[in-house]
């Protein structure tokens, strides 16, 4: 059937809270130490900017055509490039990011995980990094199992918070 449309704004302002704040928050420190505040400032302020493009973006092709909604990249992608050769042209490069991005966030997440552990339980004793990334994986699992995006809103809440 056709997607739920019940959605508040609060809740997509804490999925993108979560999305874009939580990935920044997590490699600041790592791109501050490793640039110095000059380019590092620089090299984030470009970054908000392709973001703050890129939402834009997606936006104003949501609902591009009067009366016609695009939900999902494929039904963009079989508008713009047909039927047939719409599904082959997005596809690929929708699996090949969100493929990259899970191995990202999952490997990032246990390492997260696993320093939580080590601060707040100090007699905890040590376990191999895969471990907490297999964790965190079955975690991302379970919560994928939940009927729709709605469902997470209290996870990305809580994210946020953490985020910020």
């Amino acid at each position: 059937g056709p997607p739920r449309r019940d959605a508040k704004w609060w809740h997509s302002t804490f999925h993108t809270v979560t999305a874009m704040v939580g990935a920044g928050v997590l490699s600041l420190p790592y791109a501050m130490a490793y640039l110095g505040w000059g380019p590092g400032t620089l090299v984030m302020v470009l970054s908000w900017c392709v973001t703050l493009h890129t939402m834009w973006q997606i936006t104003q092709l949501h609902e591009c055509v009067p009366g016609v909604r695009f939900d999902r990249y494929i039904d963009l992608g079989k508008y713009a490039f047909g039927p047939k050769l719409g599904p082959c042209v997005v596809l690929p490069q929708q699996l090949v990011v969100q493929i990259g991005c899970d191995i990202v966030y999952m490997v990032t997440g246990g390492s997260c995980l696993k320093k939580f552990f080590e601060i707040v339980f100090s007699d905890w004793k040590p376990m191999r990094q895969s471990y907490w990334t297999c964790i965190f994986g079955g975690i991302h699992f379970f919560l994928s199992q939940l009927p729709d995006f709605n469902s997470v809103t209290g996870v990305s809440v809580a994210a946020a918070v953490m985020s910020l």
